[in-house]
């Protein structure tokens, strides 16, 4: 829970949240990603969500083509063979479409993660963890163009990185010292 914070994000928008680790910036989008709850106070969210971590959440021994496939389905997301290859199409992985997770470098496996956003529905809030991290030039390019385009469509997205990043009309959050406290994982 996080004291004294009010947070409202519009369709069409994003934030950027911001501070030194340790601060709370997990805790809030876990929160916001339905994966934790707060001891008092409440989160609205009026759309679907797409909550991608730190972890990637890729099974090893599954070829890249059915990890995203496992992953989707797991979301209620499109699952059919033309969604997926269009999604890894779009981070420039289909190529590797056979290939083991396992095989995958940190960039590639991130790439294959971060897929699952072009799967997602129109108007979904995009909660992102990190989600730079591990990506060369290509792929930071390839996702703020994602996020302008989903954010176009009506889409809303919620990102921490501390990397520096230039996403237009980005409105930032910056989490002080001293507003977290403990959470409960959702049941």
């Amino acid at each position: 829970m996080f004291k004294h914070l009010n947070l409202q994000l519009w369709r069409g928008e994003a934030v950027w949240l911001r501070g030194p680790n340790g601060q709370g910036k997990t805790s809030l989008l876990r929160l916001v990603a339905g994966l934790s709850r707060g001891v008092a106070g409440h989160v609205e969210v009026g759309a679907p969500r797409v909550y991608i971590g730190h972890q990637q959440a890729l099974k090893d021994d599954l070829s890249v083509q059915e990890a995203l496939g496992f992953l989707a389905r797991l979301h209620d997301l499109p699952a059919h063979e033309t969604a997926l290859l269009q999604a890894l199409d779009a981070w420039g992985i289909k190529g590797k479409r056979h290939a083991p997770v396992r095989t995958l470098s940190q960039g590639q496996r991130r790439r294959v993660a971060l897929a699952r956003l072009a799967l997602s529905p129109a108007g979904a809030l995009w909660v992102l963890d990190e989600p730079f991290d591990a990506l060369d030039a290509t792929g930071v390019s390839t996702l703020l163009s994602l996020m302008q385009t989903h954010r176009q469509s009506g889409g809303s997205v919620l990102f921490t990185t501390h990397q520096p990043v230039d996403l237009p009309a980005c409105r930032t959050l910056d989490l002080p010292s001293g507003v977290c406290l403990p959470l409960e994982a959702a049941r």
